[in-house]
């Protein structure tokens, strides 16, 4: 009897040893600072509104610079977005899947514009949203708790910045 109930324990610790060796690994927990984690929200759902916004660029703009420009929107916020999901995810951080209250409510007045109206509204909002993301990806770059965070948006500050140039200049030439 001794000898059974010593193979049943050798059995149950081995079997407990395999099912440890093939159970998933836990994921990173989330030991991000608050305002880290508020970026990533902020840069996520900025970027999921920036393509969407894109893509009603293209769709609906009368001028081909604007047209461009949302296609510069679609093209550089998908490479960002992308990025940014892989860094969040590695840090346990939930990105969120839809844009904000406010980002929805852009949306949906600028998809009931059409041509140049379209236009013109869609670049004042261009250069307030850019001016706006400009100042957070700059403010995580030089104050951000994370390294990883800081890295990604000291990297992707200059384009942001690219872009509100554009948008000024394109906004510019729609008022002539």
């Amino acid at each position: 009897m001794l000898k059974f109930r010593t193979i049943l324990h050798g059995v149950s610790a081995a079997a407990l040893v395999v099912a440890g060796a093939t159970a998933q690994p836990p994921q990173t927990a989330n030991r991000l600072m608050r305002s880290d984690n508020s970026f990533i929200t902020a840069a996520a759902q900025g970027g999921m509104a920036e393509v969407e916004l894109g893509r009603l660029a293209v769709q609906r703009a009368a001028d081909p610079t604007v047209k461009q420009f949302g296609q510069h929107m679609i093209d550089d916020h998908t490479k960002a977005n992308d990025e940014l999901k892989q860094i969040a995810t590695r840090k346990g951080v939930s990105v969120p899947s839809e844009v904000s209250a406010r980002q929805k409510g852009v949306i949906e007045k600028l998809s009931q514009l059409n041509g140049a109206e379209f236009d013109r509204a869609y670049m004042q909002d261009m250069v307030q949203d850019h001016q706006q993301t400009a100042a957070e990806f700059q403010r995580e770059a030089d104050k951000g708790s994370d390294a990883d965070l800081k890295a990604f948006a000291g990297k992707v500050l200059p384009t942001i910045q690219e872009h509100l140039q554009m948008a000024r200049s394109t906004n510019a030439q729609l008022k002539h």
